[in-house]
């Protein structure tokens, strides 16, 4: 199974914090994010990894070679367009590494137990989406099930009283899955030119074609929201002593 990264944001809203460093380098105690996530990934035996950087991705490279060496596999793949694209895109151009694979996909700027990972990686599903729950508002990517559980639609736009929780941004997916998905992002990058959506929406598009999700409640682990300066001084109060 490889991780696929996506570590191509500018996190316009963290500035000055991401002035000269991207956000998946900052650090919450010791550590940073992506550090924190590539830990809990070798951990339960993930060795392939690809990254999509993007904004200042000199460091995340030189920041990986240097951590990790010759211990894993990584392949750094460069989306020049992260100023003017959205995740979707940078998902997209990973279709080499990731068309008809078995993955996990995570965003690069998490904060969370690490557990998470095992978890997800335990979970008899071949497909799942990691969710929390908790008081929903417009921002959230929210995620809908039906009575079995599984996901009917994820969306930002979809009314929070309607929603199960908000998706945390870490998915497992199987080979029938990811052949599925760039079928699908074959149509919007080349044809409809949706580069600057959120990869969730085709998701959504998948549903209708009998693809989906099953989802996986980790809202009893520890995840924590970094979007805003004041959140990473939330993060620091937040985050239990056996994580810092």
């Amino acid at each position: 199974m490889k991780a696929v990264i996506l570590a191509a944001g500018m996190a316009s809203r963290l500035r000055p914090l991401t002035s000269s460093t991207p956000k998946c380098l900052l650090k919450v105690g010791e550590r940073t994010l992506l550090q924190r996530s590539m830990d809990a990934l070798v951990r339960e035996g993930i060795r392939e990894f690809v990254i999509v950087t993007g904004y200042l991705h000199e460091q995340v490279e030189a920041f990986v070679s240097r951590t990790y060496g010759e211990d894993i596999s990584v392949r750094f793949i460069h989306n020049k367009d992260y100023e003017t694209t959205n995740n979707i895109y940078s998902l997209w151009l990973a279709r080499p590494e990731a068309e008809g694979e078995d993955i996990l996909l995570l965003d690069s700027d998490l904060l969370y137990d690490g557990d998470i990972v095992k978890r997800v990686l335990a979970d008899r599903h071949e497909n799942v989406l990691t969710l929390i729950r908790h008081e929903l508002g417009e921002e959230e990517m929210k995620v809908v099930t039906d009575a079995r559980g599984a996901i009917t639609e994820i969306s930002k736009t979809c009314d929070p009283a309607q929603a199960a929780g908000e998706s945390l941004g870490i998915e497992r997916m199987g080979k029938a899955y990811t052949a599925a998905l760039y079928r699908e992002l074959e149509v919007m990058m080349t044809q409809e030119h949706l580069e600057n959506s959120f990869y969730e929406l085709a998701f959504l598009r998948l549903i209708s074609r009998g693809s989906t999700f099953s989802v996986l409640d980790v809202t009893d682990l520890f995840s924590c929201e970094l979007d805003t300066v004041e959140d990473f001084e939330t993060a620091k109060q937040r985050i239990p002593a056996s994580l810092f």
